[in-house]
């Protein structure tokens, strides 16, 4: 087992300590983006469909505003982004290299994903439940919170682990332009040094993290389902 290990990927068991301290980054960068997204995310999703023109607090303005700005915001390319917010992510940071760094971007880039897709998963609550709930004086408050979010709970963790996915993808792209983590490792030792067994090795645990997640939000959906 040693010598085909030492065979196929020599170039892995030459940096184990660079593999766990870019898994370290990489955890690192999702949890702080999916905890901070995920916060700005819920509340923007909700804002969104409570402000609809058919929302329980319809605003035309601020539901068009919202809505254009995440449009564009989601139609701005991530690799784009990271140098558009270069001098954001200097202000607040302090540096535009390394994994806090990237926090910045990466929480800029996923709120507007993930608000859309709280919107959906709350667009999907039965109107009906809504009505009787309005026709039994519960405040705008109560519906958001035991109609909306309760009702709703399922789509939300679906979809929250989906974007749970995305932004393990954004990382990877966050690592190569020197965010560090588990993209900055395949980009700068795999495939700029063109060892191909640091590239896949990479990959594999960066899918392993994408199946650990995924397996996690089945797992409460079934809870939460039955």
């Amino acid at each position: 087992m040693q010598s085909l290990l030492e065979k196929y990927f020599p170039n892995v068991l030459a940096i184990p300590d660079e593999f766990i301290e870019a898994t370290k980054q990489t955890l690192y960068m999702s949890f702080w983006t999916a905890l901070v997204g995920g916060i700005f995310g819920i509340i923007l999703g909700v804002i969104l469909v409570v402000s609809r023109p058919e929302g329980i607090l319809p605003n035309h303005l601020l539901y068009g505003i919202l809505d254009k700005l995440i449009n564009i915001i989601r139609s701005i390319p991530f690799i784009i982004m990271l140098s558009l917010l270069a001098l954001v992510t200097r202000f607040v940071v302090g540096t535009t290299i390394g994994e806090k760094a990237a926090l910045v971007p990466l929480v800029v880039g996923v709120v507007p994903f993930f608000a859309r897709q709280i919107e959906n998963a709350l667009l999907e609550v039965d109107q009906g439940v809504i009505e009787a709930a309005e026709s039994m004086g519960t405040s705008p408050l109560g519906i958001i919170f035991r109609v909306y979010l309760l009702e709703g709970l399922p789509g939300i963790v679906r979809v929250s682990a989906l974007t749970i996915i995305n932004v393990i993808g954004l990382t990877t792209m966050a690592g190569a332009v020197g965010a560090g983590g588990l993209g900055n490792l395949a980009i700068s030792r795999g495939y700029n040094r063109f060892q191909t067994d640091v590239t896949i090795v990479a990959t594999l645990l960066i899918l392993i993290l994408v199946f650990i997640s995924q397996f996690i939000s089945n797992q409460v959906i079934k809870k939460i389902t039955h």
